[in-house]
C-alpha cells in the first residue's frame, strides 16, 4: 500500500473517501505548484520539531502544523522540501506524504490502524511457503526461519507455517501477543510507519523485527522480496516493474524511518 492509499484508508473521521481514479486524473490535470520558499529547515519550538519554510512552519493538507517529536524525522522532511526544484512534486516526497497521512488521519484512528496490523499478522506472507522447487524452499527456510524464530521469541508465541496459498489460521494467543506489542508503538508516526512497512513488505513479522532492531532496513527489504527476486533471476525484470520497485523502495525507507524514529 502506498502512502497515498494509506491516507485514503485512514482519512479524517467522517470524511468521504476520495475516488483514487478521479484523484489521479485530477492530479494529472493540475500543474505542480511552484516552489514558494528559499530554504527548508527545522525549528524547535514548544517541545516539537517544526519543518520550517523560510522560517514559517509548513502545513499538512488538512492545515495541521508539520511539527513532530522526532528531530531525525523532521530533518529528513526538511531535506525533502529543500531538494525540490522550481515546482513541488509530492511524488518524490514519500516521507512528507506519509507524515501528512499520519498527522491528518492516523492521529484520530490509532486503534483502527493497530487492529489492521493484527489482522495482517493473521495471514503473514512469511508463513506461506513454496513446496517446490527445492532451491526456493531452501532459500525461504534459510532466510525466513531465523526471522520468524526471533519474532516468536520476542512475542513468546508461535506462528503456524503452511505450504501453498490456502489460508492457515494463526493461534489466538499469537494474535493477542501481536496486539500487545503493537500497542507499544507510539502514534501517530511510528504507527503509520509500522503500517506502511507491513503493507509494502507483506509481513507483520518483518515489521516487528525492524521495530525491535533485529533486522536493518536492507535486510528486511531483501527478505520481503525473496520470492520476487527468485523469479527475476529466472525470467528477468522489465523496466516498468523495476521503476515501480524503485518507488516502493523509497516509500519503504520512509516508513522504516518513522517506525524506528517516530
Amino acid at each position: 500500500m502506498s502512502t497515498d492509499a494509506f491516507l485514503q484508508r485512514f482519512g479524517a473521521p467522517g470524511s468521504p473517501q476520495p475516488d483514487p481514479v478521479a484523484a489521479a486524473q485530477s492530479a494529472m490535470r493540475n500543474a505542480l505548484p511552484k516552489r514558494f520558499y528559499e530554504t527548508a529547515g527545522v525549528l524547535e519550538r514548544d517541545g516539537l520539531f517544526h519543518v520550517a519554510l523560510d522560517g514559517r512552519t509548513a502545513r499538512t493538507p488538512a492545515r495541521n502544523p508539520l511539527a513532530i517529536t522526532s528531530r531525525p524525522v523532521a530533518e529528513a522532511l526538511a531535506a525533502e522540501w529543500q531538494a525540490q526544484g522550481e515546482r513541488i512534486d509530492p511524488a518524490v516526497m514519500p516521507l512528507t506524504r506519509l507524515v501528512n497521512s499520519a498527522l491528518d488521519g492516523v492521529s484520530d484512528q490509532h486503534e483502527a490502524v493497530r487492529a489492521e496490523i493484527v489482522r495482517y499478522a493473521g495471514s503473514d506472507a512469511l508463513c506461506y511457503r513454496a513446496s517446490e522447487p527445492d532451491n526456493l524452499v531452501e532459500r525461504q527456510r534459510d532466510v525466513w526461519d531465523p526471522i520468524i524464530a526471533g519474532t516468536e521469541a520476542a512475542l513468546d508465541a508461535r506462528f503456524t507455517l503452511t505450504e501453498g496459498v490456502m489460508f492457515a489460521a494463526q493461534p489466538a494467543g499469537l494474535l493477542d501477543a501481536v496486539a500487545r506489542r503493537v500497542a507499544d508503538l507510539s502514534a501517530p508516526l511510528a504507527l503509520a510507519g509500522a503500517h506502511n512497512v507491513m503493507t509494502l513488505s507483506g509481513s507483520a513479522i518483518l515489521m516487528l523485527a525492524l521495530a525491535d532492531g533485529r533486522l536493518d532496513e536492507e535486510q528486511a527489504w531483501t527478505a520481503a522480496h525473496l520470492d520476487e527476486d527468485y523469479q527475476i533471476e529466472i525470467w528477468g525484470q522489465d523496466e516498468d516493474a523495476a521503476a515501480r520497485r524503485t518507488i516502493r523502495r523509497q516509500e519503504f525507507a520512509a516508513a522504516v524511518l518513522l517506525l524506528q524514529h517516530g
